[in-house]
């Protein structure tokens, strides 16, 4: 996963950004993409027509904008912008609590989508990780994610007699780490995604009981201890209950 560039361009930025949402969400006005990007009506307007002239946007019959025939089909996932309106406030109550980055997953086959997040306040921290993915069995919200199917579910996708991705995954190693993650309750990515950075995941529930998304916390490995690892784990549940009672509530 990379970081952010020393020289990034804002306005490149801000139209890889737009793409992605509009692939993974779908349609968007002017001016929710106003908002989702912090910029005003008028600049989220250009970066819109670029977009559609470059055919990474097209308009619907409503007006709204949605992915062009240059991003190809829409990634298939859970209902995106209502779960990302949802869990947003519960996820920067868990980052004021513990000052730590937040995030929200959805599974998409063999890999986690980040939805949101919730950056920490502190100057070294985790950057915004929204609209990427990382590969499922790796990352903590995919290793939760995971470890709420059964070991023949997770054998189908990596090991089947047609698996869902190529056969680069050992299986053995994997399952033995998802009996670990049911018995805690939580999964732990320690560097295996990207170099200094160590993330805890926890599964959500929905309202019929199936888990297809997870919250997690991402810290930088210096600041990563074992002996607070109970009380992040501990925040995670926390959040975790709230959404899934507020999806209760609302699925």
């Amino acid at each position: 996963m990379q970081n952010r560039p020393a020289y990034a361009i804002d306005s490149v930025d801000h139209a890889l950004r737009l793409a992605t949402l509009l692939r993974q969400e779908g349609p968007l006005g002017v001016s929710e993409a106003a908002l989702r990007l912090g910029v005003a009506r008028s600049t989220a307007h250009r970066l819109l027509a670029m977009l559609v002239y470059r055919d990474f946007a097209a308009r619907d019959a409503r007006r709204r904008y949605v992915a062009g025939p240059a991003l190809g089909r829409p990634v298939p996932t859970e209902p995106v912008a209502e779960l990302r309106s949802l869990a947003l406030p519960h996820l920067r109550a868990l980052t004021e609590r513990v000052d730590e980055t937040s995030n929200l997953t959805v599974l998409v086959g063999d890999q986690v989508r980040f939805v949101v997040t919730v950056e920490a306040a502190r100057v070294l921290r985790v950057g915004d990780r929204e609209g990427r993915a990382l590969p499922a069995h790796l990352a903590s919200g995919g290793k939760a994610l995971l470890a709420s199917r059964t070991d023949e579910e997770v054998l189908a996708l990596y090991a089947g007699p047609h698996p869902t991705v190529p056969p680069v995954v050992d299986t053995a190693a994997l399952l033995r780490e998802l009996r670990r993650v049911r018995r805690r309750g939580f999964a732990l990515n320690d560097r295996g995604t990207e170099a200094g950075v160590t993330a805890i995941g926890r599964a959500v529930r929905g309202p019929r009981g199936a888990a297809s998304i997870a919250v997690s916390l991402a810290m930088p490995t210096s600041r990563f201890r074992r002996d607070r690892l109970a009380g992040w784990a501990g925040e995670l549940a926390e959040t975790a209950t709230r959404i899934e009672r507020e999806l209760a509530t609302t699925g």
